[in-house]
C-alpha cells in the first residue's frame, strides 16, 4: 500500500511553493498601493539615483503618500497570519512609507522605560533622516495590554457582591494616572528625538481602541497562543452573560478615550492628533456579526484593520 502513496514534497518544493504564495500576495498588495498613489493628490515622487563605487547604476522613481514614525502595540505590529495591522492597510492601501518601532504585546507603560522600543524609534528616525525625509507624523499605539490579560480581574468588584462591577477607583487611577503619566513619557521622549535629529517635531497621531467583545477567543484560538485576555478575569468575578459583559467593556474603552482626547489640549505636548474609533468596529453580539470586525478579544479582523486604517488616513490626508 504504501508504494501507492504519493512521494513527499522535496524541500526545494516546498521552498518554491511558500515563495509563490508570499509573491502572489505581495503581488495583490503592490497592486493596491499603486491604485492609492495613482489618485493621492499629495503624493511625494522621488529621483534616486543608485551608484556603487562611484560608478553609475541606475536611476528609479519612488513614489509615496509620505513617510510615517510608528511606536506601538499589536494594532501596529499583528504578527500573524499576514500581519495585518493598521500599518500594513496603510503602507499598501494608502501608499505610506512606515519605519515602526512597535512590539506585539507591549504595555504603554513600559514603552518609554524598557525593552528597547524608545532605542528602535530612535533608530527609525535616524535611518529617515539619513535617507534625506523628515516623517510626515509619528504615530502611536499602546495601552490595551495594560488593563487586559491576567490581571483583568482586578479591575472587577465580584457580581454576587453588594459593589458589583467596576471597581472605579482602580479602574481610574489606571487610566487617568498610570496610562497619561506614561503618554506623556513617550509623547515628550518622541519630540525630543524628532527636535534632536530633524531639527523640528513633527505631528503625533494617537488612538483609543473600539468596543471589544468579551468572548473568550484568543489569538489563534487562544490554548498555546496568547488570549483570551478579558473572558477569564469576567469569569472570575462571576460576569457570564456576553451581552452584558460587552456593554461593561464601554466603560472601560470610554474612560481611556476619555483621557486620550485631552493630550491635544495639553500645549507641552506639541501637536498631537486623537482619532476616536469607537463605532468603526461592530459589537454586536447578536448572530456574532461582531467576527466580521473582530477577528478575537483584543485585534480587528483584517476588514477591521482596514476600517481603521481609513481612519488614520482621513487624518493624515489633513497633514
Amino acid at each position: 500500500m504504501s508504494q501507492n502513496m504519493p512521494s513527499a514534497p522535496t524541500i526545494a518544493e516546498v521552498a518554491k511553493a511558500r515563495v509563490t504564495d508570499v509573491m502572489e500576495r505581495r503581488q495583490i498588495s503592490r497592486s493596491a498601493r499603486a491604485a492609492a498613489l495613482e489618485t493621492h493628490a499629495s503624493k511625494v515622487r522621488m529621483n534616486l539615483t543608485l551608484t556603487l563605487d562611484n560608478n553609475h547604476v541606475s536611476d528609479t522613481v519612488v513614489e509615496t503618500a509620505g513617510y510615517l514614525v510608528a511606536a506601538g502595540d499589536s494594532w501596529f505590529d499583528y504578527p500573524f497570519p499576514f500581519d495585518d495591522d493598521i500599518l500594513v492597510q496603510l503602507h499598501d492601501l494608502h501608499g505610506y512609507n512606515i519605519e515602526s518601532s512597535a512590539r506585539h504585546g507591549d504595555r504603554i507603560e513600559n514603552m518609554p522605560y524598557s525593552g528597547g522600543q524608545l532605542d528602535k524609534f530612535r533608530r527609525c528616525v535616524d535611518k529617515l533622516h539619513d535617507q534625506g525625509v523628515i516623517p510626515k507624523a509619528a504615530l502611536l499605539s499602546g495601552g490595551g495590554n495594560d488593563f487586559a490579560g491576567r490581571e483583568f480581574g482586578m479591575l472587577l468588584n465580584t457580581a454576587d457582591s453588594t459593589i458589583k462591577g467596576w471597581n472605579l477607583e482602580i479602574l481610574t487611577g489606571l487610566v487617568t494616572e498610570r496610562l497619561s503619566n506614561a503618554y506623556h513619557v513617550f509623547i515628550l521622549a518622541i519630540n525630543q528625538i524628532a527636535q534632536e535629529i530633524l531639527g523640528k517635531t513633527i505631528p503625533i497621531l494617537i488612538h483609543g481602541y473600539d468596543y471589544p467583545v468579551p468572548d473568550g477567543r484568543g489569538f489563534l484560538g487562544g490554548g498555546i497562543f496568547p488570549g483570551p485576555w478579558l473572558k477569564p478575569g469576567f469569569d472570575e468575578k462571576l460576569f457570564t452573560d456576553l451581552p452584558s459583559t460587552t456593554d461593561m467593556m464601554r466603560t472601560i474603552i470610554d474612560q481611556f478615550n476619555a483621557m486620550l482626547s485631552t493630550l491635544p489640549n495639553d500645549p507641552t505636548l506639541g501637536e498631537i492628533h486623537y482619532i476616536d474609533l469607537r463605532g468603526t468596529l461592530s459589537s454586536i453580539v447578536v448572530d456574532e456579526a461582531y467576527k466580521d470586525d473582530w477577528n478575537n478579544e483584543l485585534h480587528p479582523t483584517q476588514k477591521g484593520f482596514i476600517e481603521v486604517a481609513q481612519k488614520f488616513h482621513d487624518v493624515l490626508a489633513t497633514l
